[in-house]
């Protein structure tokens, strides 16, 4: 929920999926998000109503990338069901993540075997922070910033974060919640 003492303006010509906060903009709807992906594709979250979805930032240098190996489990195991993860590089942990967009997909496609979708680079925090992880911020009790790489959001199926998980959670403690949003026992 967004505090009304940061809302600055919303203009009658602004697209009304849009609030203004300062000199940045925050999506009031996950499904109004459009990320890019390494080719410079907008990927349109609108594909995922009505589907779980594990946002997580991620990294090939930092002591949480063999959490890929879960991640990528966890995806083979509830895709079926119409659960996602989208997976964004960063790199503002330590220079974590310092290889280009195509270097990280390699990287997760031969050491890991990723199939689901990692995007482009992006900041999580700061001014320079994507769309994507300010929405996601705004939209849970704990406003603060992302503090490492792997934190991880549940976003369940009407579009809402259901966990904000740190990174030492690991995604197979997220699975119960999982099947509770999929509503599988």
């Amino acid at each position: 929920m967004l505090k009304t003492s940061f809302l600055r303006s919303v203009s009658a010509r602004q697209s009304p999926m849009i609030l203004k906060l300062g000199t940045r903009s925050i999506a009031t709807s996950f499904y109004d998000l459009k990320p890019v992906d390494k080719d410079g594709r907008e990927v349109p979250f609108s594909e995922f109503k009505n589907k779980p979805v594990l946002i997580v930032n991620v990294a090939s240098k930092c002591g949480f990338t063999k959490q890929y190996t879960d991640l990528q489990k966890l995806y083979d195991e509830y895709k079926k069901y119409g659960f996602t993860i989208i997976g964004f590089p960063c790199n503002q942990f330590k220079n974590q993540e310092p290889g280009s967009d195509e270097e990280i997909a390699h990287f997760v496609e031969t050491k890991y075997g990723i199939t689901f979708p990692i995007l482009k680079k992006v900041d999580v925090n700061g001014e320079n922070a994507d769309d994507v992880y300010k929405f996601l911020k705004s939209k849970t009790e704990d406003q603060g910033d992302i503090k490492w790489n792997f934190e991880k959001f549940l976003i369940n199926k009407n579009g809402n974060v259901a966990v904000r998980a740190e990174s030492k959670v690991t995604p197979f403690e997220l699975e119960p919640k999982l099947k509770e949003l999929l509503e599988i026992d």
